[in-house]
């Protein structure tokens, strides 16, 4: 790992092309195992089934589950269904016709970290959970196409809040993307929303990040975390979708580390 020095702080980058192959196995790994997910992810299966078989395909890989125990968090992802925003616990009620529901995969790959999510629609869904799940991707990847070697952060921000303000839904904004490599979270933070002083951090060739808009059918708040110390909900009770890809920016542009082979694709219709 080297530094560059942003106009605000130093950002770590990556600029040796070993350094940048270990991220691109880690995302790789990480969309492989969302992949494997994929046909499991389905009416009547408990989301504590679904962490189970992604623990066991990550150690079967020689991987390592990143969420397990991180800051004390007891699975080995995150399952957060209909009106959870972020951070859902896996548990034991099966999935059910018109749910939606996050999976959130982070894994270790030779010390290097992986991180992507995908919401998932379970059978027969509401018009307006479709709605809020093809805004949640339709966000991601404008801002991805929106950034360049040597833009600000807030270029992200910019992009999704007003895509959300114009489809007439709220984008939350007490959790946001971050810089991931050799550590799990680390600069720049990447909010969803405008922040004035994310106009500082610049993603200059090298840096790796997450951009992870979570955006909610009605009110932008949420409530939480609950009694479990994870579990974040919308204050309104509405639907919240969420997409999140790792991105390298190279000297050419923005690289998607964590694109999978049999999952939604730019451009896609849910």
């Amino acid at each position: 790992m080297n530094f560059a020095f942003g106009h605000r702080n130093t950002l770590p980058v990556y600029l040796d092309e070993e350094e940048r192959d270990g991220l691109r196995a880690a995302g790789e790994f990480n969309s492989q195992l969302l992949d494997f997910l994929r046909p499991h992810i389905k009416e009547g299966v408990t989301t504590n089934e679904i962490n189970a078989l992604a623990h066991q395909y990550t150690l079967d890989h020689g991987h390592v589950p990143a969420c397990l125990g991180y800051r004390g968090y007891p699975k080995s992802l995150c399952t957060s269904v209909n009106d959870c925003v972020c951070h859902g616990i896996p548990d034991d009620r099966p999935l059910q016709s018109g749910d939606m529901v996050n999976v959130d995969c982070t894994t270790v790959v030779d010390g290097w970290y992986g991180d992507s999510s995908e919401t998932f629609l379970i059978g027969d869904v509401s018009d307006e959970a479709r709605r809020v799940t093809q805004a949640a991707f339709d966000s991601l990847w404008l801002a991805i196409r929106t950034i360049e070697p040597y833009s600000s952060v807030l270029e992200i921000g910019l992009a999704i809040a007003r895509f959300a303000r114009d489809q007439g839904l709220g984008v939350v904004e007490n959790f946001q993307g971050h810089g991931i490599g050799r550590m799990f979270h680390q600069d720049p933070g990447i909010p969803h929303f405008p922040v004035k002083k994310s106009r500082k951090d610049i993603l200059v060739p090298g840096v790796c990040f997450t951009i992870e808009p979570m955006l909610n059918l009605g009110s932008a708040h949420t409530k939480g975390p609950l009694s479990d110390g994870w579990t974040v909900l919308t204050a309104d009770g509405s639907l919240s979708a969420q997409f999140e890809h790792q991105i390298l920016m190279t000297e050419l542009g923005p690289e998607v580390l964590t694109l999978t082979k049999n999952g939604p694709q730019e451009g896609h219709k849910f």
